[in-house]
């Protein structure tokens, strides 16, 4: 028996003294990373926002085995909130699509959820009405034409059936009675969203991008519960990196009953861990302020600017003058001038490694 055959189906229960300790927790973390936001200056914030959105946006789309281009992620984003970034790429469709969706929940997270804003997010995650090479229904619950929804692994003619989801004839019915749920009632804000996770993920109302759209139901939730429309932890990230066991929970609760105390405990710890996480990005922010404040006295043109602030983002790979005069749209000659003056100033330092082609890194001192 699945979880919504049961006769008292959407009546969830669960243990409240279990969860009475991880909510407090969270909610104590939580305070402490939104103070130290607070005590950041206005730019500072906004940066750390483009990273936690960015890093929320690829890691949700890598639970389900979709890599988008972390720049390309990175410049939507920057380009759809006004953000000021050093280097702005041009981004896929498909990407500002999912970047729009994310957005839309994040700040517009007061905003009542509906069956059309459901729709258009999920036309914004399949923009050219295909999965992969699969036509799919987009913007429109599922119909089940093709068979029964289900969550299957395994070979073809081994399949292991992991779940099936309710018949497409009842689904518009489930989908008022979630949506009038997730707008009207007064569960504690932090249960709520590993809740509405949960409820959504089980009808599984469209052909496919279910797990991102839960993903993006919670963090709409958690938008709601900070009162911020800036984020600055990334739970798609730890998810993630526990991704493993987000499908067993998941799996198992949707084989029991409708106590759901393991899985939101298990939600709950993933939440604590990822704000735990959030000081790896505050760091990397404060660093970058830091270093910019410590050469202030120093002159840099722009095409160092630009490459200084790529190197403490998401640089990949080795930096090379074919690198730099490929990104700053230079000559190798320039390029070289360029990387030899940060030298002189004490900016830049050769690689040790050794190889083909010489490579350069920062450096970096302590504060």
């Amino acid at each position: 028996m699945y979880i919504y055959q049961n006769s008292s189906w959407p009546n969830f229960t669960w243990n409240k003294d279990n969860l009475l300790s991880i909510v407090s927790d969270v909610r104590n973390l939580q305070g402490k990373l939104v103070g130290k936001m607070e005590s950041l200056g206005f730019d500072l914030r906004n940066e750390a926002a483009l990273e936690t959105l960015t890093l929320d946006i690829v890691k949700s789309t890598e639970i389900e085995g979709e890599f988008l281009n972390t720049e390309q992620v990175r410049s939507s984003i920057a380009r759809h909130l006004g953000f000021d970034i050093p280097r702005i790429i041009q981004s896929e469709r498909n990407v500002d699509g999912v970047v729009e969706l994310m957005i839309d929940a994040t700040q517009n997270f007061d905003h009542q959820l509906t069956a059309e804003r459901l729709f258009s997010w999920h036309s914004a995650l399949f923009p050219t009405g295909r999965s992969g090479i699969h036509k799919i229904i987009v913007g429109g619950w599922r119909n089940d034409s093709s068979g029964p929804m289900r969550v299957v692994s395994g070979p073809m003619g081994k399949e292991i059936v992991h779940f099936q989801a309710p018949d497409a004839s009842v689904v518009a019915k489930e989908m008022d009675n979630f949506i009038d749920w997730f707008n009207n009632s007064k569960v504690e804000p932090l249960l709520k969203a590993g809740i509405a996770h949960l409820w959504f993920v089980t009808i599984h109302p469209f052909e496919d991008g279910n797990g991102r759209i839960a993903r993006t139901i919670s963090e709409m939730l958690l938008a709601r519960a900070d009162g911020s429309r800036q984020r600055f932890y990334s739970m798609s990230a730890r998810i993630q990196l526990e991704r493993k066991e987000y499908y067993n929970i998941l799996e198992e609760t949707q084989k029991g009953d409708l106590d759901i105390s393991n899985w939101l405990i298990w939600f709950s710890n993933c939440l604590l861990k990822s704000l735990t996480s959030a000081d790896t990005i505050l760091s990397k922010v404060l660093n970058k302020a830091y270093f910019w404040k410590k050469h202030s006295t120093l002159i840099f043109n722009k095409r160092q600017q630009t490459m200084l602030n790529l190197l403490m983002e998401n640089f990949e790979g080795k930096l090379t003058t074919t690198k730099w005069a490929k990104i700053t749209r230079c000559s190798q000659d320039t390029a070289l001038r360029d990387i030899q003056d940060l030298i002189n100033k004490g900016v830049l330092q050769k690689e040790l490694s050794g190889g083909r082609s010489t490579s350069y890194g920062l450096i970096f001192s302590n504060q």
